[in-house]
């Protein structure tokens, strides 16, 4: 009974139930999840901006070609850091 009258400090709490949930195979599968992610945007992204090139210069859009592989990359990388981060955090 003098168990559940004391309370537990947050941090043990907290370091306990991390011990149990995160495990090196859920860091690794959300690890590959992330960058493999942000490899498939990446591919994906620019093989449709290649595609599309034709369209995109023919509209004289304020976004060129250059600022839209920037946000391609942009996003890949940022999904590939959360790849890394994920594996070593």
């Amino acid at each position: 009974i003098d168990d559940i009258s004391k309370p537990i400090p947050v941090r043990d709490a907290l370091s306990d139930q991390a011990k149990d949930y995160d495990c090196l195979p859920c860091r690794l599968m959300g690890s590959a999840a992330f960058t493999g992610l942000g490899i498939y945007s990446y591919a994906s992204g620019m093989s449709q901006l290649q595609k599309q090139k034709h369209e995109i210069l023919k509209a004289k859009s304020r976004f060129g070609m250059g600022a839209r592989k920037g946000g391609i990359f942009g996003i890949s990388a940022i999904l590939v850091a959360m790849g890394v981060y994920r594996l070593t955090n």
